[in-house]
């Protein structure tokens, strides 16, 4: 496809959760399944905005006429995501981690913060709109030695889970409604479908470099907006797998160039065969308007760092010893500042072990014993013991099952001192006598279940039976 003849050009809008409580009150940003403790059913109707308007997208959706039910629990909602109660100052935590990203994008940041109303009339808001601020514009990143321009940074709140619909009604979850996520506007400087993608991995980077980011399914959503020659713009949302990006972009490319007529600006829902559907106007500036219960904020600038980049970071692991594979795997994951903390403390240990160990080892835990959720503080009390001598790497995987177990004993692991294992590998001898090396082997780490490493018992093992025994 010659995208340059097509006049193609493509942006960006990418949305990511932030690891902290909801944007505007305390509540956590903990995702629920099982059963809600209320429900409360609502219609909304779209509001004119700070002109005076009414957003052509916001009354296609009223138009539709439909009633919605609000799903929600007492531990993780409160009456601010019911509309009930006006909201709390902005989550500081959550500005500041939008602060830096704007800092790491090069964008400009405003000496004041206005919370904006962005009407929303879909259900997904319960109050009709959603919160949203702006905290950075005019920036860029490097996407493969080209500037790709940042028109926007955006701070706001996330939407409500869809869980049920039908031909009355929606039927949303509030548990999500609320987590601070940010909003990434690019310019439209992408001219291929490959430049798309590079720039969708390279923001993707970024944010996770901060740390400060959530993650696992849904915790970032990326749109893609496209146009070719002659043709009005068209957002595309859910384009989420990178691997497939282009097919998606091709396809809609496709599709503009074989429609008859000038269509108006619009949003598609894509589906699983890369096509793509109707889904409503796309909205303009009149669904905008200020939030009049929280008062302006002056962004503190001071303290607001740029982070150490994932590239980075991974060239300063192989340095470490870490393979190609290895330490961009870490570098990468949410265990990265530990990592490191445990390289820095224990200097007996080798970070390649440790990386390991906190990569492939609880992966095994997972596959293997459906084992999730490994505390730092367990890694740490690992670590400690692998340090001090009083457990061996063999064991490691042992040991973390244990504790995820609650069944832990450092006494059922201490090492044998040499008298006490010669002792253990003499029976084990005996007991298999015209045993190969291997079969003695395999018994004698059974029998000792983890006291002794295996580089220990093999040598032993060897030197006895070369002696006669």
């Amino acid at each position: 496809m010659d995208y340059k003849k097509l006049g193609f050009k493509a942006g960006l809008e990418i949305h990511q959760q932030l690891d902290s409580h909801k944007l505007f009150c305390n509540c956590p940003s903990v995702l629920r399944d099982d059963k809600p403790d209320l429900k409360i059913m609502r219609t909304l109707r779209a509001v004119p905005g700070e002109h005076g308007e009414i957003d052509v997208a916001a009354f296609y959706e009223q138009l539709k006429g439909k009633y919605f039910i609000y799903e929600s629990y007492y531990d993780v909602n409160c009456e601010v995501e019911l509309d009930e109660a006006p909201p709390y100052p902005i989550n500081e935590d959550a500005l500041k981690i939008g602060l830096t990203v704007a800092k790491m994008m090069h964008c400009e940041t405003p000496d004041k913060v206005q919370v904006m109303r962005k009407t929303v009339v879909d259900g997904s808001n319960t109050s009709g709109f959603q919160r949203t601020v702006l905290i950075g514009k005019d920036g860029w990143i490097k996407v493969n030695k080209k500037k790709i321009g940042i028109n926007f940074l955006i701070l706001e709140e996330d939407a409500a889970r869809r869980t049920a619909e039908d031909d009355h009604s929606v039927t949303y979850r509030l548990d999500r409604l609320g987590i601070p996520m940010l909003e990434v506007v690019t310019a439209p400087d992408m001219k291929t479908a490959d430049e798309v993608k590079e720039t969708a991995k390279v923001i993707g980077m970024l944010l996770r470099s901060t740390g400060k980011m959530r993650r696992g399914i849904g915790t970032i959503r990326q749109d893609v907006n496209i146009s070719i020659k002659d043709h009005e713009r068209v957002e595309m949302k859910g384009v989420q797998d990178l691997r497939v990006m282009h097919k998606y972009i091709e396809k809609e490319v496709k599709r503009q160039i074989e429609t008859k007529g000038k269509e108006k600006p619009h949003v598609r829902n894509v589906k699983p065969d890369f096509s793509s559907k109707f889904l409503r106007p796309l909205p303009g500036a009149a669904r905008m308007y200020p939030e009049t219960d929280i008062p302006m904020v002056k962004p503190d600038l001071k303290g607001i760092k740029v982070v150490e980049l994932i590239q980075e970071k991974t060239k300063r692991f192989e340095k470490l010893g870490l393979g190609k594979d290895l330490a961009p795997l870490v570098a990468g994951s949410e265990r990265a500042e530990l990592f490191e903390e445990l390289v820095k403390k224990y200097k007996k240990i080798k970070p390649g072990f440790i990386a390991e160990t906190l990569t492939g080892t609880l992966a095994e835990l997972k596959r293997d014993y459906q084992i999730e959720g490994v505390s730092d503080s367990d890694l740490k009390k690992v670590f400690e013991y692998l340090n001090e001598g009083k457990i061996h790497k063999d064991i490691i995987l042992s040991v973390l099952v244990d504790m995820a177990k609650d069944q832990f004993e450092i006494k059922k692991y201490e090492g044998l001192e040499t008298e006490d294992l010669h002792e253990e590998l003499m029976a084990v001898i005996k007991e298999n006598k015209g045993a190969p090396f291997g079969a003695l082997m395999g018994q004698a780490m059974a029998k000792l279940k983890g006291k002794a490493s295996g580089e220990k018992v093999a040598k032993m093992l060897k030197e006895l039976m070369e002696k006669g025994h």
